[in-house]
């Protein structure tokens, strides 16, 4: 399938590893050329130089803390000076702190709105004049399976990134007429660095092999086994392809058949 992705511009936030890095390189595998954004430099540089020297694309990388308006503001400032424009945005950073309500304050609160819900608002708004500019384009946010079904102790995931949804739905239908589509992707269990640490401590807390914990987690996923970055990456290369030109508004998990919910 001809998905009609070279030459076009592409900005990925939360790209040094994990799924935005996934994303990043799937992206310039197509020939997009892609600016990341991460907050450290060493690993965003490296990350930059090995999806470069991978894919033959050129990548921009940029320190940006999706939480920090300013930087949002000249991650895309610099992306459009370099490349001369922006075709694709995927909105994606890290998860907020675990607990339930009671253990959340107002600044707790405030910060993860800051970087979930509030991040992809400011991104939109500064991509949005550019890729007007195109003649259309791609809006595409990594969200979690957990707005389809609530996960326990993750109160400001549940509540921020449903507040994504909601935007998201709203925005395809502002924008469908000047061909700027928006949709969520929504990953399950999903083996990142973080995830293979957090298994690490499990199964070195247990005294077992980490394969066996990691074995044992994806037994929990209907398919038998646990999602790998490149798993999201194949869907957001898609919804940012031609081909994906009427699918604008959804929201689509990739977990393996994990979500119960219905719709």
């Amino acid at each position: 399938m001809e998905l009609g992705l070279a030459g076009k511009v592409a900005l990925v936030g939360g790209a040094s590893r994990g799924i935005g890095k996934a994303v990043a390189m799937a992206l310039a595998r197509e020939g997009c050329r892609v600016a990341i954004g991460a907050r450290g430099r060493e690993g965003l540089e490296a990350t930059a130089a090995e999806i470069a020297g991978a894919t033959g694309s050129e990548v921009l990388p940029v320190v940006c803390d999706m939480s920090r308006y300013e930087d949002i503001r000249r991650f895309v400032a610099e992306t459009v000076s370099r490349f001369g424009g922006l075709d694709i945005v995927v909105n994606n950073a890290g998860g907020p702190p675990l607990g339930t309500f009671d253990a959340h304050s107002d600044e707790v609160w405030q910060a993860a709105l800051e970087q979930n819900f509030l991040s992809v608002a400011r991104t939109v708004r500064e991509a949005l004049p550019h890729l007007r500019r195109r003649g259309g384009g791609r809006i595409i946010n990594i969200t979690s399976m957990a707005v389809k079904q609530p996960l326990d102790g993750l109160i400001l995931s549940n509540a921020a990134r449903l507040g994504v949804v909601g935007l998201a739905k709203t925005l395809s239908r502002e924008l469908g007429p000047e061909q700027i589509l928006v949709n969520n992707v929504c990953p399950g269990l999903t083996l990142t660095d973080r995830m293979r640490q957090v298994l690490q401590n499990r199964a070195t807390a247990e005294g077992r092999p980490l394969e066996d914990v990691i074995e044992e987690e994806g037994r929990r996923v209907p398919v038998g086994h646990l999602g790998q970055p490149e798993d999201i990456a194949a869907l957001v290369v898609f919804l940012a392809s031609e081909p994906a030109r009427h699918i604008t508004g959804t929201t689509i998990q990739v977990d393996g058949g994990s979500t119960t919910a219905v719709m």
